[in-house]
């Protein structure tokens, strides 16, 4: 989500652990006027998320979240040179699907 004050911002973050980023976050947009907006800018049918938007009508109140990648987090404790040897199925431009 932009930051309100500074459109330059978002209301995110970033952890680091040891130099390698392990965890993201932001703020999620909880206002219904705003994801109409952003699906009208990505091209996207609003009626697709109809029922996602609908459900912010009622009013939502500001909420967040974080993912942390426990691929990284295996890396960095086992020491692998490289995270595709800590994930189940390894993903890359060649190979997306399992």
């Amino acid at each position: 989500m932009e930051d309100p004050n500074d459109a330059r911002y978002t209301c995110s973050f970033d952890i680091f652990l040891r130099g390698q980023e392990i965890a993201s976050g932001a703020q999620r947009v909880h206002e219904p006027e705003v994801l109409r907006q952003r699906l009208k800018e990505a091209n996207v049918s609003e009626a697709s998320l109809r029922d996602y938007v609908a459900s912010f009508e009622w009013g939502t109140p500001p909420h967040g979240g974080a993912g942390f990648g426990m691929e990284r987090l295996v890396m960095l404790f086992t020491g692998a040179g490289n995270i595709r040897e800590c994930s189940m199925f390894p993903r890359d431009p060649k190979r997306l699907t399992p």
